[in-house]
């Protein structure tokens, strides 16, 4: 014989899995535990209005930890896009002060034990993104008017193509903080360093034009 708060379990756990079948942001295998327990305590069954949310509390307290991954699958907040750019194609870029370009390459001569991953490319390959950001910024600057410009940030950069330059980047094994990846290339004596938004952080060599490779290359860190 089922008891009554047994049934109840079944019947809200049906209802969960039917709601949540509706909605594509769902993290179904993250949340169905943790959710099914906040709806059987009809502690998640309000939506929130412009006036009221009068459950949205005692929901959030429910669920704990897993609110901000959770909440779209009880309705309490939008449902998110996973079509979205991913983090590992989002990053943060900038120059570093008083770069040390001997530092830079003295530590990345050679194989290495520590925990970071040395890659060298062509320059090339930067300079192909670089001239074709140029060319768009001098088209924009010719339909402007006559009294301002853009800056191209001395945009023609001369390549010897004599020789084949090479820019060197280090990516750090682990996930890191930005301001951890600023201080870390910072004492590689780096010139500049790219933070993705997964939290790979690559350090970007003295060689280097553009602002290093725009791939995610962190051993431990590549999601």
């Amino acid at each position: 014989m089922w008891s009554g708060f047994s049934l109840l379990t079944v019947a809200a756990a049906v209802t969960f899995f039917c709601r949540i079948s509706l909605i594509d942001g769902c993290n179904k295998a993250l949340c169905a535990s943790d959710v099914s327990k906040c709806l059987i305590q009809k502690l998640c069954h309000c939506h929130p209005s412009k006036e009221n949310c009068s459950c949205c509390k005692e929901c959030m307290l429910c669920l704990g930890t897993l609110w901000d991954i959770c909440c779209d699958c009880v309705g309490m907040c939008h449902p998110r896009n996973y079509t979205d750019t991913p983090p590992t194609k989002k990053s943060t870029v900038e120059d570093l002060h008083d770069p040390i370009p001997s530092l830079f390459q003295a530590l990345t001569e050679g194989e290495t034990q520590l925990n970071w991953n040395i890659v060298s490319f062509p320059v090339t390959e930067e300079l192909s993104y670089h001239e074709s950001l140029v060319s768009f910024l001098e088209t924009v600057n010719q339909h402007r008017q006559p009294n301002v410009s853009v800056n191209s940030n001395g945009a023609h950069i001369p390549y010897n193509n004599e020789k084949d330059h090479m820019c060197t980047v280090v990516y750090f094994d682990d996930c890191m903080s930005i301001h951890q990846c600023k201080v870390s290339c910072e004492s590689m004596g780096a010139s500049k360093y790219r933070w993705f938004h997964n939290a790979c952080c690559e350090c970007i060599g003295p060689e280097c034009i553009d602002y290093g490779s725009k791939t995610v290359k962190c051993m431990n860190c590549m999601f």
